[in-house]
């Protein structure tokens, strides 16, 4: 495998650019598995001071147009290798491009997590048939965010101060100031989101991935009442390694038990990484063939 600064001296090589070099290891990494390969990743870590600006690197119904172009003239028979690295975004976009993705491939579709799929990165890896991670790697928990807050949060808060009120309504002056902060309907708003954040990828879980268990429904439910459980994995940023998803037997597959496709991997991460660095780019969607929908800051 070649390293970091192999990769970095290769596009630094007057011969390859950043794009050509990104586009090698994809195309690599296409060949190797003889499947379709989508890379979907955000520069977030890289890129993170721009968010104040405005800059959104959340997953965003802007990102259908670059999954659409990225799909145009694929093999669909081949089936699709999703790489993704990503903070999260909307549950809205992701349950759209989870939608649209299954329309083109349907249950073929395989999701690799080279370091970091977060929030409603999460959701869509649990779409799949299969995770591939490495023991670097981690996905986050799906408990859905509502202006940057955690929903069951929200609602745990409220029904603490009710019971609180409740028991000594002399305490209602100490909670009136935290409880006018949310505006009429904010709780069930919350609770309709949590629904349907749970609804979704209980579904996908126990239509794909588990869909070959007699408890398939079962096994769903437990994987959602423990990922998108605030009270237990107690922050929203929480990161969840592949030992603590096989115990909740999803299909993870250990990227070192194949080195050769650990190298390629590996090397479309570093070269996309490098590409966020090195560049303005803030989100690439780009498949084996080069076709790819780059988003730059300004």
């Amino acid at each position: 495998m070649p390293s970091w600064n192999q990769i970095l001296q290769d596009i630094v090589d007057k011969s390859n650019t950043i794009d050509s070099t990104r586009r090698k290891y994809i195309k690599e990494l296409s060949d190797y598995t003889g499947r379709n390969t989508i890379v979907y990743y955000s520069a977030f870590l890289q890129k993170s001071a721009l968010a104040k600006q405005g800059v959104d690197f959340g997953i965003n119904d802007a990102d259908k147009n670059g999954f659409m172009a990225a799909i145009c003239g694929m093999d669909k028979s081949k089936g699709l290798d999703l790489v993704l690295h990503t903070p999260g975004g909307l549950l809205s976009a992701a349950e759209s491009i989870v939608i649209y993705l299954k329309s083109v491939f349907g249950n073929n579709i395989r999701a690799i997590v080279p370091q970091i799929a977060m929030s409603a990165g999460t959701m869509m890896a649990l779409s799949t048939k299969e995770i591939v991670m490495g023991k670097h790697s981690n996905l986050g928990p799906i408990d859905p965010q509502l202006n940057g807050l955690a929903a069951h949060a929200i609602i745990e808060e409220f029904d603490t101060a009710r019971k609180e009120i409740l028991n000594n309504p002399q305490s209602a002056h100490l909670w009136r100031p935290i409880l006018e902060k949310y505006h009429p309907t904010y709780i069930g708003e919350c609770a309709k989101s949590i629904t349907w954040a749970n609804t979704i990828v209980v579904n996908w879980l126990k239509n794909n991935m588990f869909s070959a268990s007699a408890e398939a429904e079962k096994k769903a439910k437990k994987v959602v009442s423990e990922l998108g459980s605030h009270s237990l994995t107690f922050s929203h940023s929480r990161h969840i390694h592949s030992n603590d998803l096989k115990n909740l037997e999803i299909n993870v597959f250990d990227l070192e038990t194949d080195p050769k496709l650990q190298d390629l991997v590996l090397s479309v991460h570093h070269s996309s990484i490098i590409t966020m660095t090195q560049t303005k780019t803030i989100k690439i969607i780009e498949n084996q063939d080069g076709k790819a929908f780059i988003q730059l800051s300004n």
